[in-house]
């Protein structure tokens, strides 16, 4: 197996190398076809650089095809030292997973690929864990995922998966832009507690994680040592540190023109190769300055999602609002710009985030001022609706009521004469009768009702027992539907905050939703759905992906 082959090869050669403030390995893919990360080669080169001021020797790649990958594993295994020092492998991309462990895909992958091509090219997590395992409690796995539509057969899923993390072997994990935030800024801040970094960087931990953990130690923090190279044997010394300072400008620049430059200065150089890799991509892409000018934005992960969920009340569906510029959002920016007229080159700039903004906000005052007009409209038809079957005073009347209006202003009132209506019936009705309707009532099935029914067709209770068969048919249909609802608000995955932001809306909207307590309880559920009924949204009581774009969208006009 190629993860056998990877992970021996670094086992028998980890009890060499210089002593140094600990060893890192930094690998960064950015580039899958059309589809560019936020974790691209300057993030790769500063995380890196953070390390290797701290001390620790440092091998880093970015945009890897698999033998780059390879080769930089093999030149991080090589040159570990001995000793209590931290173990740091920082991976970020596309992941795939399988019964046989997770994989980095390199960045030649094919869109459409096969387990096999997985197998035998992309970089295997195991093989890292295997030589992380060699320093426990000092051994760290920094994984930062981005999005990933890569199919590869029935064995593998997008994504990283179960790990088996081996004993003593720290594992954080999180979404790209997350994980790049955090290398770039506090990953190497002296006793900086992983159990406060997952919490500010909404990150996962998994494997050794006690209270006290720390990836550098203030005695870990020694003087830069010089870096290394997957080649570095291929030069002289003097030749080797001026093609490695050219390719770090390079690097910095990412630009066509540094790695021009740099192809200039040494056509055969160390990184040659991978100079004319990035060149052509590069080239191969229109609109390179404008992702370029979106990444120097920074946009933090919850400026993402305010532009995915301005895009969603425009009408453009960005597949989900989770903070990931993955294919969906990129489809909806593109789309967005298009039909402004706009170059469509899937990227924003400021100006173009703001005129987003503007327009959302434009369309949630829209949507207030019609939400508005809905409410007053039913509120006339509720009224007008009462005050006929209320005149009226039969079953029947109220009955059509509360199936059209089960929330509505005189609910309450329509229930309680029913009821009424009930014990009436129940306290005249033959004993015979009211044995049977009981039995139904007991049973209170639809079977049990149809029987009553079909025994006494002219019973007391017999419209009472019809009304009962189309509330449960009813009540059937809702509970499919809401069991749907239910399973997409938990797929939201909304956190105490989110549900107290909108238990404080549906308040200030007079909802009475109840307390803000940031627990939905019957009252919120009830005013989610009369909120939703005044939308023109799925009426369900529960938050699904439409009714928090339009609830928080509402937000937008008392910002």
């Amino acid at each position: 197996m190629r993860f056998m082959s990877l992970a021996l090869a670094g086992l028998m050669v980890a009890a060499g190398g210089a002593q140094a403030a600990g060893d890192a390995l930094v690998i960064g893919n950015s580039r899958y076809g059309a589809v560019q990360s936020f974790f691209g080669a300057k993030r790769v080169i500063a995380a890196a650089d953070n390390l290797r001021d701290a001390g620790l020797d440092v091998t880093e790649v970015s945009d890897a095809d698999a033998q780059t990958m390879d080769r930089a594993f093999a030149t991080f295994v090589d040159g570990l030292a001995p000793g209590d020092n931290p173990l740091i492998v920082v991976l970020a991309g596309a992941f795939l997973h399988g019964p046989g462990g997770a994989y980095l895909l390199p960045v030649d992958n094919r869109p459409n690929t096969d387990a096999a091509s997985v197998l035998t090219r992309a970089f295997p997590l195991d093989a890292a864990l295997a030589v992380l395992a060699q320093a426990p409690g000092r051994a760290f796995l920094v994984l930062g995922e981005t999005a990933n539509e890569v199919e590869a057969g029935p064995y593998l899923e997008p994504g990283l998966g179960n790990l088996q993390v081996p004993q003593g072997v720290t594992v954080i994990r999180g979404l790209a832009p997350d994980v790049a935030a955090y290398a770039t800024r506090d990953m190497t801040r002296p006793n900086a507690r992983l159990v406060q970094a997952a919490q500010a960087y909404e990150l996962q931990i998994e494997g050794f994680d006690p209270p006290w953990q720390v990836v550098l130690r203030n005695s870990d923090i020694k003087p830069p040592q010089p870096g290394k190279t997957p080649d570095q044997d291929t030069a002289p010394r003097a030749t080797e540190q001026a093609d490695n300072t050219a390719w770090r400008l390079a690097q910095q620049a990412d630009s066509a023109e540094g790695y021009q430059t740099y192809l200039e200065g040494f056509p055969k150089g160390l990184h040659a190769s991978a100079a004319r890799q990035r060149l052509a991509a590069i080239r191969a892409e229109p609109y390179y300055a404008a992702r370029r000018d979106e990444e120097a934005l920074g946009l933090s992960r919850n400026a993402r999602r305010d532009i995915q969920r301005d895009l969603s009340l425009l009408g453009y569906n960005t597949r989900g609002i989770d903070g990931i510029f993955g294919p969906g959002t990129r489809g909806a920016i593109k789309q967005w710009q298009g039909d402004l007229g706009l170059p469509v080159s899937s990227y924003l700039d400021r100006s173009q985030i703001g005129r987003l903004d503007d327009a959302a906000r434009a369309k949630a005052a829209e949507l207030e001022a019609e939400a508005e007009r809905r409410a007053l409209e039913l509120e006339r038809q509720d009224n007008q609706l009462w005050r006929r079957v209320n005149g009226q005073g039969d079953e029947t009347g109220l009955r059509r009521y509360l199936e059209q209006f089960p929330d509505g202003l005189h609910s309450d009132e329509a229930r309680r004469l029913i009821a009424q209506i009930e014990e009436r019936r129940a306290g005249s009705a033959a004993v015979q009768d009211r044995r049977a309707w009981d039995r139904a009532r007991e049973t209170d099935t639809i079977a049990a009702y149809r029987q009553y029914l079909s025994e006494r067709p002219g019973g007391a209770f017999a419209n009472q027992a019809a009304a009962r068969i189309e509330d449960l048919n009813r009540e059937e249909s809702e509970a499919r539907a809401v069991a749907r609802a239910r399973a997409e608000e938990e797929a939201l995955s909304l956190n105490p905050v989110a549900m107290r932001l909108a238990e404080a809306r549906l308040k200030q909207l007079k909802l009475k939703p109840g307390t803000v307590d940031g627990k939905f309880d019957k009252n919120t559920r009830r005013a989610i759905r009369e909120y939703q009924r005044t939308r023109g949204l799925p009426v369900t009581g529960y938050m699904d992906e439409k009714t928090v774009v339009r609830l928080l969208a509402d937000s937008i006009l008392g910002r």
